[in-house]
């Protein structure tokens, strides 16, 4: 399949409060923040987030996000350690209860979109208790619990979705190993299994790149691509640089607030990248 790729980028100029509202691209025009697609565009985004803050205490984590991820495009986050990219996911999960701002998924607020199940969700390693006596399968079947009835107990149809999952990702085999026994990109696909087996539409995944060798990368990316291909949409954080413009039809970097978003290759210039990782504030 042949993806799309732009070839200009928007740099958000930040103000004393965050962002001003205005972004630039790379020809020079102007536009509203957080603002995607031509004008007068009907389609309704997969997630859209509108001035999103979020404070720990004292701490900032995210000042005023804009971000928007099309319906059936792949966004890779990018940013330094810190620069609020899990925050920004638990946001949307529901996880972390934002200061200011709104999440929309689908048309959805964000408590509709997760009652919903159109939201899929791939946690950070050290977010997972890997000793837990799960199997596999008892991971994948995780993503049905929202359609089943109040016993819980799993129908034909919600074996069969989660025996899809498993075939889907090749884990098939592995089904009934506990989870903390798989390595780190199978641990990784059987979550990817999960969203799949319940059937969301938008997908969130913090880091599934981090722990895995080159082949298990390869194979998580070629998973995402296909999904994306069939209708998917997803926002995936990561610190693969070398590896975003084959991973993701966009891209944004993000320090706290959106510094610039576009295509992989825009995002990626070294002047772009400077404005974090050369320790934007």
């Amino acid at each position: 399949m042949t993806r799309a790729t732009g070839t200009t980028g928007e740099t958000v100029t930040p103000g004393a409060g965050g962002v001003t509202g205005t972004a630039t691209d790379a020809t020079g025009a102007t536009g509203a923040a957080g603002g995607s697609g031509a004008a007068g565009a009907t389609t309704t985004p997969a997630l859209a987030v509108r001035g999103l803050t979020v404070r720990y205490r004292d701490v900032l984590a995210l000042d005023g996000v804009d971000l928007v991820v099309e319906a059936g495009r792949l966004t890779g986050l990018v940013g330094t350690n810190g620069s609020g990219k899990s925050t920004l996911l638990k946001a949307v999960m529901g996880i972390v209860r934002p200061d200011a701002g709104s999440i929309a998924v689908l048309g959805h607020d964000g408590v509709q979109a997760r009652r919903r199940a159109l939201l899929g969700y791939v946690p950070q390693a050290e977010d997972v208790d890997w000793t837990f006596p799960l199997s596999v399968r008892d991971v994948v079947a995780q993503g049905r619990y929202g359609r089943l009835g109040p016993l819980r107990r799993l129908r034909a149809t919600d074996r069969a979705a989660v025996d899809s999952a498993l075939e889907r990702v090749g884990l098939t085999e592995l089904a009934d190993r506990q989870i903390g026994r798989l390595s780190g990109g199978q641990r990784k696909r059987a979550f990817v299994a999960r969203c799949l087996a319940q059937e969301a539409r938008v997908l969130l995944l913090d880091e599934p790149f981090a722990g895995v060798d080159v082949s298990s990368q390869a194979a998580i990316t070629a998973l995402l691509r296909d999904l994306v291909a069939g209708g998917v949409s997803a926002l995936v954080s990561t610190h693969d640089l070398a590896g975003l413009p084959a991973l993701a039809d966009d891209a944004v970097l993000l320090h706290r607030r959106v510094l610039v978003r576009g295509a992989p290759e825009v995002v990626l210039q070294p002047e772009n990248l400077a404005l974090a990782f050369g320790g934007a504030r």
